[in-house]
């Protein structure tokens, strides 16, 4: 029986990111915190391992439920009712993995998620690289929220990109598909590889250390061959970097679910989606509910 019966549920009983395995030491535990709560992170025989607290490998006692997914250890504070959802790209042996990094931001996990699945301020946040006037206009796409499993689809996004990725020399109509399969994680599907029918992979996977605290995890899956790692990285650090004093400028830092709190455009129906599908599921941690109320 869990110990963190305060918690929200639905965050509670969920499986979270917490490290990336490549960066766990061999003889040592890393700390951090999930939920509000302090855990630590390591190897036994060989494998990751999580622990509540901040107790070193050897003094460590209460172990939580692991799972080594897409380069990184998940875990839980409470009883998950699924698995941990898949990425069937990251299973392709022709693909390579790039773990990106972590960036502390902050803003809430779910302000995180929302701001990656927003075109509309690709010209103005990232002007000269995923946009830039007069490309401004965010044409209609599609929105699909699906039961089971719980997840969102947005289909349909096309982008004019001066410079869609790192490897880039001309402007292009980008295509996106963006899909949200947990409340603090979002995936997207862009076209750039040099395989026109298929698509490279870039995962947001979102560490809700407060609730208005996240380390943002980001994992790159390419099909083509990566010839500068360093540039590949920089081009990706700019976009974050670009991000981070946005997203730390949002008022509330926790995510507004009244759907009468912002009002949507057109142009926002994946965020208003997201928004009424966390409402729906009642998740309560790092939003702000429509009496102005969160998780407190």
């Amino acid at each position: 029986m869990s110990n963190f019966s305060h918690l929200d549920p639905v965050a509670l009983n969920d499986w979270h990111v917490v490290a990336c395995v490549e960066d766990l030491p061999i003889d040592r535990a890393v700390r951090t915190v999930l939920l509000g709560e302090p855990i630590a992170v390591g190897r036994r025989e060989g494998k990751a391992a999580v622990w509540q607290g901040h107790a070193t490998v050897e003094a460590a006692q209460t172990e939580l439920p692991v799972i080594e997914r897409f380069g990184y250890v998940w875990t839980t504070l409470g009883t998950p009712e699924r698995d941990l959802f898949e990425i069937p790209e990251f299973s392709e042996a022709d693909r390579r993995h790039i773990i990106q990094g972590v960036v502390r931001v902050n803003v809430s996990a779910p302000r995180a998620v929302e701001n990656f699945l927003d075109m509309g301020h690709f010209p103005f946040v990232h002007t000269g690289i995923l946009g830039e006037e007069p490309h401004t206009e965010v044409k209609p796409y599609k929105v699909q929220v699906s039961a089971e499993p719980p997840e969102i689809m947005v289909t349909d996004c096309e982008f004019y990109q001066p410079q869609a990725n790192a490897d880039s020399t001309t402007g292009a109509d980008t295509e996106y598909i963006y899909r949200v399969p947990h409340p603090f994680c979002a995936v997207l599907y862009k076209t750039g590889s040099r395989q026109r029918d298929r698509r490279d992979v870039i995962a947001l996977f979102g560490q809700p250390v407060e609730e208005d605290w996240v380390l943002v995890h980001i994992v790159i899956c390419l099909l083509d061959e990566i010839r500068d790692l360093a540039t590949l990285r920089r081009f990706h650090q700019t976009i974050l970097g670009q991000d981070k004093p946005i997203l730390e400028n949002q008022v509330p830092k926790r995510l507004p679910l009244d759907s009468r709190s912002e009002v949507p455009i057109r142009a926002d129906a994946a965020s208003a989606a997201y928004r009424r599908w966390l409402r729906e599921r009642g998740l309560r941690y790092g939003v702000v509910a429509g009496n102005g109320i969160g998780a407190h």
